[in-house]
């Protein structure tokens, strides 16, 4: 059994009081009292009693994440940084998978199945404004992504009109022309998938280069099989790409592949970038050009919208918040 309280009060020999007044940070300690009591709490690793605190009605200090999967590397990456920076809170965070399931994101808008979270970030592929609407559940709310950048709550996301835009523009000063895009989601109104392709069409326009339909493939999943599939089908057409834009760095992994199979060398016989900035593009051979979104700014600001709502209960308009991202060279593109 941990130790309690009044175990830690007893070691620093001061009152319950006092040790209480110091985990709940308030400010009418004296600095040496503090302090004496914090080396007590460390050195019996006093854990608090988060459902004594919550029927106290105070913060549970814990904030939940929901990603659609936790084992893509890029929500994987993105929840550490939430991990991270959520230590300058002074939270924990849970994290939660919804497969990109109506249901479960909507079970995550009422609370997670319970009261245990001071706030919630979500970043949702079913939802719908909807569904914001409606929510039962009060607690703060923080959403990522594009899928419902207009729902009245707090929302953070990058410019993914401006990242396709550069990724398929560094493809063209690069010389290349018949350049396709891996990652269309025909019958999904809005999201990534549109504004990527929007970026890359925009880019062509740009270019007085004519969008080619032959030359953009669809994507269930954003998955390595996906690219795979995808650069197969294009290496088929009569006159396959000399470049390709995949919408995620799986996908373009996967196309990877199937270039490899086929012979086909890379940059030379076809030029490859990414967007995410996953890990794995830094070591894969040849090295993955990608998008790289900032998603360290991504966890800061979301945490500091959620951090705003929390504590001051403010019911101001929802706030919109921008981060930035980077366009990485690597050999798949430049050799």
């Amino acid at each position: 059994m941990g130790a309690s309280i009044k175990d830690v009060a007893r070691h620093a020999g001061v009152s319950v009081k006092t040790v209480s007044n110091v985990i709940n940070d308030f400010p009418f300690v004296s600095a040496a009292t503090r302090a004496k009591v914090q080396q007590s709490l460390a050195e019996l690793d006093y854990r608090p009693n988060l459902s004594a605190r919550l029927l106290r009605g105070g913060r549970t200090g814990v904030v939940a994440l929901a990603v659609p999967e936790i084992s893509s590397p890029y929500f994987a990456e993105l929840a550490a940084q939430f991990v991270q920076h959520a230590k300058s809170h002074a939270w924990t965070v849970l994290i939660d998978e919804t497969q990109g399931a109506r249901d479960s994101e909507r079970i995550v808008l009422d609370g997670i199945k319970s009261h245990l979270v001071d706030g919630l970030i979500v970043s949702p592929l079913a939802l719908t404004a909807h569904d914001i609407n409606a929510r039962r559940d009060r607690t703060p709310l923080v959403l990522l992504g594009e899928r419902l950048a207009h729902a009245p709550v707090d929302h953070v996301s990058i410019d993914n009109v401006d990242g396709a835009r550069a990724a398929t523009a560094h493809l063209l000063e690069l010389g290349r022309r018949r350049i396709a895009a891996i990652g269309s989601q025909p019958h999904v109104s809005g999201g990534t998938a549109a504004l990527r392709l929007k970026g890359y069409r925009a880019a062509l326009r740009a270019a007085g280069i004519p969008s080619s339909a032959d030359l953009i493939r669809p994507a269930p999943r954003y998955h390595r099989a996906d690219g795979y599939a995808a650069m197969t089908a294009l290496l088929d057409l009569p006159q396959p790409p000399d470049a390709v834009f995949c919408f995620n760095d799986l996908m373009a992994i996967g196309a990877l592949r199937a270039l490899h199979e086929r012979g086909v060398p890379v940059p030379a016989g076809v030029a490859v970038i990414g967007f995410d900035g996953i890990e794995e593009g830094d070591f894969h051979t040849p090295s993955l050009s990608t998008i790289r979104p900032d998603r360290g700014e991504i966890a800061r600001l979301a945490l500091s919208l959620l951090d705003n709502r929390i504590t001051t209960g403010a019911e101001t308009p929802p706030q919109e918040a921008y981060a930035g991202f980077e366009l990485l060279v690597r050999e798949s593109s430049a050799g």
